[in-house]
């Protein structure tokens, strides 16, 4: 259980699935991990951690390159949020061993599969029956909710926002995300630095840039969550609680890769008034996932970078 709800909150927390939204030459993306980073550019991904002895540990290895069908609008989404759970699995399973020093006590690939559906159905439950049901008992005592598809979909929809953002809230509470979500931090800072042209130094990082970013998958989740609202209004009210918990999780992968696409379009264009305003949503609730992280964090993050470009020749 431990390892899954980290797992979710990484998946929460991962800006590495929108790696491909930056320029060519600066296509990188991270992921915090336990007491370390995940960086991924066009053809690896590494994952730095620091371990209890100080000293930092590095796994490397290489992507394999997206299938055609993949590329097109929508699917491409769809097959980035697909990589980023494998991805996102290893990089813990790495990252505790060695943060832990447990060499010894490395996921098996059950226990693997056992973590992501754990993690799933934790997810699913939050974020998609918990609101639902919420709706569906409300709509018993005030009849427009019931009766009224757009009002139904609009206060699910607005549940759904609100648990996310307590969910947000309440783990960072927890001692062991408050680390992770510094590395986010140092994550996001460094991503900056490398984007900029930037000296890829620690000290320098850590008093110019932001620990804020555009591309983080939090601010993708944001822009689900409003998107969700408008794909479910479209399914008929009269199916029930059922056909509409059903009909949600069908319609995830089209949420999904709607959502990639609108902030595919809104991080290209962050000189354009209007979508620097899409975007602020996003960057707020930032605020909660992120830290300002230390000198150490940072140059971890900046080691797993540098192992991530390593054969990408740039």
């Amino acid at each position: 259980m431990k390892y899954a709800l980290k797992f979710l909150n990484q998946t929460l927390l991962c800006s590495e699935i929108f790696s491909a939204l930056a320029s060519r030459k600066s296509s990188v993306g991270g992921q915090a991990v336990i007491e370390g980073v995940m960086m991924k550019a066009s053809r690896s991904w590494a994952v730095a951690v620091r371990g209890k002895a100080g000293d930092i540990h590095i796994l490397k290895r290489s992507l394999k390159p997206t299938p055609y069908i993949f590329k097109f609008p929508l699917l491409r989404g769809v097959f980035a949020l697909t990589q980023s759970i494998t991805l996102g699995i290893k990089a813990i399973d790495f990252s505790a061993s060695k943060a832990y020093e447990e060499e010894e006590q490395k996921m098996s690939p059950l226990l693997s599969l056992f973590t992501i559906i754990v993690a799933i159905i934790l997810g699913v439950g939050l974020f998609i029956f918990l609101p639902l049901y919420i709706t569906k008992l409300i709509g018993l005592s005030i009849l427009i909710v019931k009766q009224n598809p757009f009002v139904f979909n609009l206060f699910d929809g607005t549940l759904r926002v609100v648990i996310f953002i307590l969910y947000i809230y309440l783990i960072g509470l927890w001692s062991d995300m408050k680390r992770i979500y510094e590395y986010h931090g140092a994550e996001h800072k460094v991503i900056h630095a490398y984007e900029k042209g930037g000296e890829l130094n620690p000290e320098s990082i850590q008093k110019k840039y932001s620990p804020q970013h555009p591309r983080c998958g939090t601010s993708f989740l944001m822009i689900v969550m409003v998107i969700s609202i408008l794909i479910f209004s479209l399914i008929p009210h009269e199916i029930g609680f059922t056909g509409k918990l059903l009909s949600r999780l069908i319609l995830i992968p089209l949420v999904a890769g709607l959502s990639y696409e609108i902030l595919k379009i809104s991080a290209k264009r962050q000189r354009n008034p209007l979508f620097r305003m899409l975007s602020l949503p996003g960057l707020a609730l930032q605020k909660l996932t992120t830290r300002q992280p230390d000198r150490d964090q940072i140059e971890v993050a900046i080691v797993s970078l540098r192992s991530a470009l390593e054969d990408n020749n740039v």
